[in-house]
């Protein structure tokens, strides 16, 4: 609905009484509560006798919708109840409303047969505004006075004006809950896919002779691509897995837990290495990441408790970092880096090996964490890392803890812009 303005005092008054009414709109989100908060404020101002407001949205000629009206007693919200409003086909209002101009009657004579007599009866003067929405006139306006001669035609366009104007905002204002209904089923939606793709990470880290072990995980969105688990091999072995999806969020989610279907779907032990990421890799290049140009980065390590020796293959992932202890010197993991996996089925991956000693920190990670930016634009780096990881002589959790707060220092606590995944192995 939309009124009139007239000038019942000074201007000073007028612009006071306007700045509080458009104070009171900004401050609805309901569009049924705004267009009643805003009629009771005009009619404060307008000697209107009646008003009824009309709609074809959605219907055909001749037929319309009646949306408000003062004759009645309970109002309707158009926007929930639309099927309790009354249909109504022809007369006077469709004809206007369907013509799609202003129009002004000074000398209003309505037929009793009219359909929509019963708003219009009694009245001698109609103000007919159209509220137009991609050009066409969806909706009108129509206000009545029971005098004729009852409205000025040089104030009538910016009635027209107005009325428009307060009719986009109240349109605005349903396309901004439609959006957030949206926006809610979404959300409940990536909350479930969220909770899903958590489910596939280990509950809780297993007992694994010889490693003290900890375990970080942070998505930039609901859901996120990043994968890491420890489980174990026969022979008493150990596999050490940690992934990176390209991308973020659900598609990255959905192809992680592809990724982690395949690994658990091998049909043979899990080592050595290299033929694991093989066999995942060939999954993925025929079958998932072909036409959607995405791909998987990741380091498979396996344990051997007895020997203290890992076993490792990388696919393209930002290698481990070894701190070793016993004489201070820092290792990258680097061996033969081949491409990651999804991109090309023949990529051969070769395994490394690399003798372990009581005290040795590995540090898994994926570049979420090297590549978090401050607020200066700057990279957190390898550099910061490892100046993290030369803290000798506590827990693994304790180290862990430390990088994570160098890192959520040095981001001074933005949202990440990529997936988080940090897994420590502390040689016992």
């Amino acid at each position: 609905m939309a009124e009139i303005f007239h000038k019942p005092a000074t201007w000073q008054q007028r612009l006071d009484h306007i700045v509080e009414t458009m104070r009171d709109m900004s401050t609805h989100t309901d569009p049924q509560m705004m267009v009643q908060a805003y009629g009771s404020r005009i009619r404060q101002l307008l000697p209107n006798n009646s008003f009824v407001s009309t709609s074809r949205r959605g219907l055909s000629k001749p037929y319309y919708r009646i949306t408000r009206s003062s004759k009645w007693v309970n109002t309707i919200n158009p926007w929930k109840d639309k099927e309790k409003l009354p249909l109504l086909q022809g007369g006077l209002l469709g004809e206007l409303l369907y013509g799609g101009q202003p129009r002004l009657f000074n000398e209003l004579n309505v037929s009793p047969d009219d359909p929509a007599y019963e708003y219009l009866q009694g009245h001698r003067s109609l103000m007919a505004i159209p509220h137009y929405d991609q050009g066409e006139a969806t909706n009108m306006v129509f206000i009545l006075r029971s005098q004729p001669d009852g409205f000025d035609p040089e104030e009538f366009p910016e009635q027209v004006w107005i009325s428009n104007l307060f009719g986009r905002a109240t349109h605005n204002l349903v396309l901004r809950e439609q959006v957030q209904q949206a926006f809610d089923e979404v959300d409940r939606e990536l909350k479930a896919v969220a909770a899903i793709q958590r489910s596939l990470l280990p509950k809780e880290l297993p007992k694994v002779p010889g490693l003290e072990l900890a375990a970080f995980y942070q998505t930039s969105a609901r859901a996120g691509g990043d994968y890491y688990d420890i489980f174990p091999l026969p022979g008493n072995l150990w596999g050490i897995l940690i992934a990176d999806v390209s991308g973020h969020g659900t598609p990255a989610a959905v192809l992680m837990a592809v990724t982690h279907s395949i690994v658990h779907s091998y049909p043979g032990p899990a080592a050595p290495p290299g033929q694991m990421l093989e066999y995942v890799n060939q999954r993925l290049a025929a079958v998932y990441t072909n036409d959607v140009e995405a791909f998987v980065t990741g380091f498979y390590a396996v344990y051997d408790p007895v020997n203290k020796k890992m076993t490792y293959a990388n696919a393209g992932h930002p290698p481990p970092r070894l701190k070793r202890c016993s004489d201070d010197t820092l290792l990258t993991l680097d061996g033969d880096r081949a491409l990651p996996l999804g991109i090309f089925p023949e990529t051969k991956y070769i395994d490394q090996e690399v003798q372990l000693i009581h005290g040795d920190q590995i540090f898994f990670y994926t570049d979420g964490i090297t590549e978090a930016h401050n607020l200066q634009g700057q990279m957190y780096g390898t550099e910061r890392l490892d100046q993290v990881l030369s803290n000798c002589g506590i827990s693994a959790q304790g180290l862990l803890n430390e990088v994570v707060a160098s890192v959520e220092q040095f981001t001074q606590g933005q949202h990440a812009e990529d997936d988080r995944t940090m897994v420590v192995v502390r040689v016992k």
